[in-house]
């Protein structure tokens, strides 16, 4: 890399590789690995269900059987209406998420020295350290909730969920209307910051460590190797939990529009 002091370092890998200007710029990277982690999250499965056998399973299979019932369960206790599609849904999202998230854990030099010689000057491996990537998951789940809200009430439900509650009054309907706006934007915005921040923050945890392995002094750049595992031994805790979360909320807030919907 050209850039060799400390705040180059540091800016180098928070840089993403990026296409166009502005509003209207799009972060090549992001898409990217967004795309693979998809990819890997399906070949997986996919390889799993087309060997999958009823004698002894492999360890691949027991995990994905493990985790597939595990989602199962937890829709189940969370969600009363049909499962046919949450489940999937929320499946889906947990291990996206996890894949995206475990990307955290390759060193931060070697995707940007593989693309660098290649001529490629920046780029950034984790799609959720994108607060893009974060908000375009939950703004499809903010369309999801509308839609089953709609689902469950109709149009006309739908209008009244958000002009009678929680004062069952025409004359308050414009303050209902704003209370219950803002509480409808706030699920998808802290769904995406909650993710953005923690692997923001990740990320940043192992470039600074990173910074270390450049120090002029050994017992500096020595001290940097047992940080390093250790951050990386508690990160895998914390990108299962971050997917956990993300998923478990979408749940949660699928089944209050589903429920409450049908409630009033």
């Amino acid at each position: 890399m050209a850039e060799l002091t400390t705040v180059g370092y540091i800016n180098h890998h928070l840089t993403f590789l990026t296409s166009g200007e502005g509003f209207w710029s799009v972060n090549l990277d992001s898409i990217f690995f967004s795309f693979v982690s998809g990819v890997i999250f399906l070949a997986v499965f996919y390889k799993v269900a087309t060997k999958a056998t009823s004698n002894v399973p492999g360890k691949l299979q027991c995990a994905v059987e493990m985790v597939v019932e595990w989602v199962d369960n937890i829709v189940k206790e969370n969600f009363d209406g049909v499962r046919s599609f949450i489940a999937p849904l929320s499946l889906t999202i947990f291990c996206w998420v996890f894949v995206m998230n475990a990307i955290d854990l390759v060193p931060v030099d070697f995707f940007p020295q593989i693309i660098h010689m290649f001529g490629i000057k920046y780029l950034r491996a984790v799609p959720t350290a994108d607060v893009n990537t974060t908000f375009a998951i939950s703004i499809s789940v903010f369309f999801l909730i509308v839609f089953y809200t709609i689902k469950s009430k109709g149009l006309k439900g739908f209008a009244k969920e958000y002009t009678m509650h929680p004062f069952n009054h025409w004359v308050l309907a414009p303050v209902n209307l704003f209370l219950e706006t803002v509480t409808l934007l706030a699920k998808p915005i802290s769904l995406a910051l909650r993710l953005f921040g923690n692997m923001y923050a990740g990320e940043l945890v192992f470039v600074l460590i990173g910074v270390m392995y450049m120090a002029n002094h050994f017992i500096v750049q020595a001290s940097a190797i047992p940080l390093h595992l250790i951050w990386a031994i508690f990160h895998i805790l914390v990108i299962t939990l971050q997917a956990f979360v993300f998923m478990m909320l979408t749940i949660v807030y699928l089944s209050l529009a589903y429920n409450r919907s049908e409630e009033n």
